[in-house]
């Protein structure tokens, strides 16, 4: 089976187990290790043998494809206190600075995006200016070095931010936490609508648990796809994204999918859905 998510160490630490062969009755994985971007424009392209079966994406990109694949309730990642940051490099948090300005964006699929684009619509006067999309890792230096006026951020920028003389703006998860109550949804897991989404769930369920079990098994292929990463800043980005919603969305996961998905329908962020698919 090919499976398609990203080589941060999150996904790594979560689907180690599967990788590796160590979940009795899974399937034997092929693995390609994209940025969310790709897999979200792959998971929107035909299906055909070139698309994997299995994918991460990002929330903002499921009401795109829930025709032809099913959310996993497991896998995936959600929570609190780990939410996208809007980082500028000269210190205002004054949100009418973005007014006709650039921003850099890692996906214009993303939820980083989508939230971001809620929040602006409440905060920002007359909106932003250029939208310009880039790999996650390349936002921080364009705008230490000027290129862009403003950074949205992810995954373990949240950590290293500082290092690149940057400085906070807003965390839109404290803003989403704030206005909603809920955690936030930030990538899902999800299969091709032919296959057993409840034995794959079981599977992705039981590759979590093995990690939280046998945590230092997967270090070495965890710091392997980590792109130079400090194992420090690692095991904190795993502390933070891996939790109870990576082995079961549970009634507050879907509460929080339900509520950013429909709040981003009545925008008209996102095409309609049956939000009825959201559960398999």
């Amino acid at each position: 089976m090919n499976i398609a998510f990203s080589p941060c160490p999150n996904d790594t630490f979560i689907f180690h187990a599967w990788v590796h062969g160590l979940i009795p009755g899974a399937p034997e994985l092929e693995v390609r290790y994209a940025d969310i971007d790709i897999t979200n424009g792959l998971a929107a392209s035909p299906i055909g043998p070139d698309i994997p079966e299995v994918m991460k994406i990002s929330y903002a990109a499921l009401p795109y494809v829930l025709e032809n694949y099913a959310l996993l309730p497991a896998g995936g990642a959600l929570g609190r206190g780990c939410g996208p940051l809007v980082l500028t490099a000269d210190g205002t948090t004054d949100p009418s600075y973005l007014s006709g300005r650039r921003v850099a964006v890692p996906s214009e699929r993303s939820t980083a995006y989508l939230l971001f684009r809620l929040w602006a619509a409440q905060n920002v006067p007359g909106g932003v200016g250029e939208i310009v999309v880039m790999p996650f890792d390349k936002i921080m230096p364009a705008v230490r070095d000027g290129q862009i006026d403003a950074g949205l951020v992810i995954h373990e920028a949240r950590f290293t931010y500082q290092n690149y003389n940057l400085q906070l703006m807003t965390d839109l998860g404290n803003w989403w936490e704030n206005d909603t109550g809920l955690p936030i949804p930030l990538g899902a897991i999800i299969a091709r609508r032919d296959l057993d989404a409840h034995a794959l769930a079981g599977w992705a369920r039981a590759s979590v648990e093995y990690a939280w079990a046998h945590p230092e098994e997967s270090q070495a292929y965890v710091m392997e796809h980590a792109q130079e990463m400090d194992p420090n800043v690692a095991a904190q980005h795993i502390d933070l994204y891996v939790n109870e919603f990576s082995a079961n969305l549970g009634e507050d996961g879907y509460a929080a999918i339900t509520a950013l998905l429909g709040r981003a329908m009545q925008e008209k962020l996102v095409p309609e859905f049956d939000l009825n698919l959201l559960k398999i």
